[in-house]
């Protein structure tokens, strides 16, 4: 069944848990979608797991239409998000709708998603009246890391959660489809859920949400070296991988590789004509 915003709504009114894993390109995108996974986020995660950044800051509007156009390739199911990058939609209105406009008619979104609370309701309705669905992000906000001092659990006092709150209802009334939580304590995410009618998708924010959502590389430990406190390894991919490309190196140094399975014949009377 295809997916879309009328599914996702459908989901959270009857209880149902939505599973989000982020795609960066068509073979990942695939083997997604045919697993069953609801909905599908081109994050601009993928300037750190995919070009090697330090952070999402200079990931561009060109590279999130370039894989967003990959991903859309290799889905059928799946419910489509992409990730507006920093400085598409916070210098104006007009930029937010526009870059979003690009992103569903050049990369093949269905959504659009960008951070920010109550100083984005009136990005988040431009964008919405466009016709165009918008998935708000609260809590931890990668692309304001250096304003909020470094990768950190947000809304932990009282004043911090009652801002959360105040967000989380302000996007909602702005238009938005749905609300990412990251790192957000699990009793607060919850009760946000709670208070609104749109689903909420957490990262690091406990069971209480509507869904789920990881970074596809951290869940299949391809980086041996860094695990979010968040992130649950479903598979050891990462070293599987890395053990089939040493047995790869090995096989071709020593000779094995290719053997004459995976190779192509032709007769011996045919070569002694070429001598």
């Amino acid at each position: 069944m295809k997916h879309t915003v009328v599914t996702i709504q459908k989901a959270k009114e009857q209880g149902e848990k939505l599973a989000m894993l982020t795609a960066y390109d068509y073979s990942m995108a695939k083997l997604i979608d045919e697993a069953g996974i609801d909905m599908v986020l081109v994050g601009d995660s993928l300037g750190m797991v995919m070009l090697g950044y330090e952070d999402t800051l200079s990931v561009t509007m060109e590279d999130m239409i370039h894989h967003t156009a990959a991903v859309s390739r290799g889905i059928k199911n799946a419910f489509l998000v992409a990730d507006m990058p920093f400085l598409s939609y916070q210098t104006s209105v007009y930029d937010a709708v526009c870059n979003a406009g690009r992103l569903i008619k050049e990369g093949r979104a269905e959504a659009v998603k960008l951070e920010g609370g109550s100083a984005f309701a009136e990005h988040i309705r431009a964008i919405t009246n466009a016709s165009i669905p918008v998935v708000a992000h609260l809590g931890l906000t990668p692309q304001s890391f250096h304003s909020l001092g470094g990768f950190k659990v947000q809304g932990k006092s009282e004043q911090a959660a009652k801002k959360l709150i105040e967000d989380a209802k302000a996007v909602e009334e702005a238009g938005a489809v749905a609300l990412v939580l990251e790192c957000v304590p699990a009793k607060l995410a919850e009760l946000v859920t709670k208070k609104l009618h749109i689903p909420t998708i957490g990262i690091g924010a406990g069971a209480g949400c509507d869904g789920q959502v990881l970074v596809y590389q951290d869940m299949l430990a391809m980086f041996g070296d860094f695990k979010p406190k968040f992130v649950k390894r479903f598979g050891e991919v990462g070293a599987v991988m890395k053990e089939a490309f040493q047995t790869y190196s090995q096989e071709v140094k020593a000779g094995v590789f290719p053997a004459a399975e995976h190779t192509f014949q032709i007769d011996d009377d045919v070569i002694e004509k070429l001598y």
